[in-house]
Formats: structure tokens, sequence, C-alpha cells
């Protein structure tokens, strides 16, 4: 049963993105509306991936996969950032801290679910590659 955390600022947004991936087998998931609550509930349970919009008001995106990426036991966890900023040094930046997949928003469904199955259904080594 993958546990995945939806973090993002705006409510609508996260409550989106959960409803894109619900239809995903016997998901559960954890909302947080900051960087920072991201931090503190990835510090309370294992997840098996993390959705992550790069704007927010405390600790950004980047900044939390950093933290993820340098902690031992969070390290192989797949990350999917989910954006407005659509430009190649924002995507760069992303993907060189340590996501697994760069999207933007508008996203669609498939698009989401696709990535997030990929993700979950490859190995860590597989993950990591993207």
């Amino acid at each position: 049963m993958p546990e995945v955390l939806v973090v993002d600022d705006s409510k609508v947004m996260r409550d989106m993105v959960v409803a894109c991936l619900r239809p995903y087998p016997d998901s559960r998931f954890t909302q947080a509306s900051s960087g920072l609550e991201a931090i503190e509930q990835l510090s309370l349970k294992p997840y098996d991936l993390l959705v992550l919009d790069l704007n927010m008001p405390d600790i950004g995106g980047i900044e939390v996969v950093e933290f993820v990426r340098g902690q031992d036991h969070l390290r192989e966890l797949p990350i999917i950032i989910v954006t407005t900023r659509g430009d190649e040094a924002s995507r760069e930046r992303a993907l060189q801290a340590g996501a697994n997949r760069f999207m933007t928003k508008p996203f669609t469904p498939d698009s989401i679910q696709g990535a997030a199955r990929a993700l979950l259904e490859k190995t860590p080594a597989e993950a990591s590659r993207g």
C-alpha cells in the first residue's frame, strides 16, 4: 500500500494531486502545506512517494529535495516536482538536487499517474535514474 506525501502551499492543488493519484491501488495520502511541514512528516513515518511543489513560503521544494537526499533513510525516496515554473533552469536545478521527475502545472491526471506508477513500480536504483 503506497504511502504518498503531497506537499503544496495550495490546498486546492494538494487535493487535485490526491484526486489524480487516488485511482492508484490502495494508496494512502498525507498532505503538508509547507516545506517545513513536509520535513516534519518525513520524520514521523516512511513514505513511498513524495509529490512536491517548488514554491512554498518557508522552505522551498529544492531545499526539501536536498534535505531528503542528504538523509540515509530517505535517499531512495522517489520525488515528483510539480510546479508552475516551466523554465529549463528550474528543471535542471530540481533534477540536479535529486528529484526523479519534473512536471509543470497544469498537468493531466494521466501524466501524474504515469509518473507515480513508473516510480512506485521501479526498484530504488531504477527510480533514481528516472
